[in-house]
């Protein structure tokens, strides 16, 4: 990642209801401190430069948010996370291709991923799992026969490297369990943007795996995404913004960024009866340890770019 080269966020990115760049962004909300953005998209934030990306954190940090996960959805932007993760040691990096490109996962690609995930400042391998929206309606998508070949090796690879698999599952939910059943699920399993309902999280907290909830369990018609948030405990919670995608109520539509958390979180503790205070130290304790973060934070490094 240097100056000037700007990477363009791909169609496909878009999801059921895209940011409006019109709209403004959402007024900074009231300090929640310490939170711990775990799934985010810097570079579809905006973010370019280094300079970018100490402000946006900067930004998130000023209201609580004090360390973000930014995670690829292909090559181009695993190669940039793990440059914006080397820039500044608030940021870490997960790299994986998405579900719907398991088209572009040739043998050079896996070759390249294998390097990546490597890195030291990569906690987890990530985006990817099955995607059953978008077959037949985006063109170019992978099939599901494809993703699921595709899963099971970011599966692997998340054994070999002994790092979390953080899966995306839209429409998928029986699917997703028997990919990680026939392959066997790594140590541990995050499911990204947590979105299903209470049976299907009671089978994921039987199993030991980690929920991230994302704005929408804010959002009014989330009924039965609201009941299964008060069913996760502490200890298997974490909390996301999917940045600059599903800002949370009552500033949907309009551009997400990290430091918009603080206002999911509130929505979340209305919603399962636990304080603010505590669903931001328990989901923080939760990234901590599943992601192997090092609490103490070193000086900043020079921006580097990945070869």
């Amino acid at each position: 990642m240097t100056p000037g080269n700007k990477r363009q966020a791909p169609p496909d990115r878009v999801r059921s209801r895209p940011p409006d760049r019109i709209r403004s962004r959402p007024p900074d909300p009231e300090p929640l401190a310490p939170l711990i953005d775990a799934h985010t998209h810097l570079d579809a934030c905006g973010a370019v430069t280094a300079a970018d990306v100490h402000a946006m954190v900067d930004h998130a940090e000023s209201v609580g948010v004090g360390r973000v996960v930014t995670v690829a959805d292909d090559l181009d932007s695993a190669r940039w996370a793990v440059s914006a993760a080397a820039a500044d040691p608030r940021v870490y990096a997960a790299v994986a291709l998405h579900p719907t490109r398991a088209r572009d996962l040739t043998d050079e690609a896996r070759t390249e991923l294998e390097t990546l995930a490597a890195h030291p400042r990569v906690v987890a391998i990530g985006e990817t799992g099955l995607d059953l929206y978008w077959p037949g309606r985006l063109e170019g998508c992978a099939e599901p026969s494809i993703q699921r070949e595709a899963f099971a090796w970011h599966i692997e690879l998340a054994k070999r490297t002994g790092k979390p698999l953080m899966i995306h599952n839209r429409d998928a939910d029986a699917d997703v369990l028997d990919v990680l059943k026939a392959e066997g699920a790594p140590g541990s399993v995050i499911f990204h943007c947590f979105s299903s309902d209470a049976e299907m999280a009671k089978k994921c907290i039987a199993e030991g795996w980690i929920l991230s909830l994302s704005g929408t369990v804010s959002f009014k018609n989330a009924r039965a995404l609201q009941e299964a948030a008060t069913l996760i405990p502490d200890e298997q919670l974490l909390v996301e913004t999917d940045a600059p995608y599903l800002t949370p109520h009552p500033h949907r539509g309009a551009p997400n960024e990290p430091y918009c958390l603080p206002y999911t979180v509130r929505a979340l503790a209305e919603i399962t009866g636990r304080t603010a205070d505590r669903l931001a130290e328990a989901s923080s304790a939760t990234a901590i340890a599943v992601f192997k973060i090092v609490d103490e934070l070193p000086p900043r490094d020079a921006f580097v770019t990945v070869s």
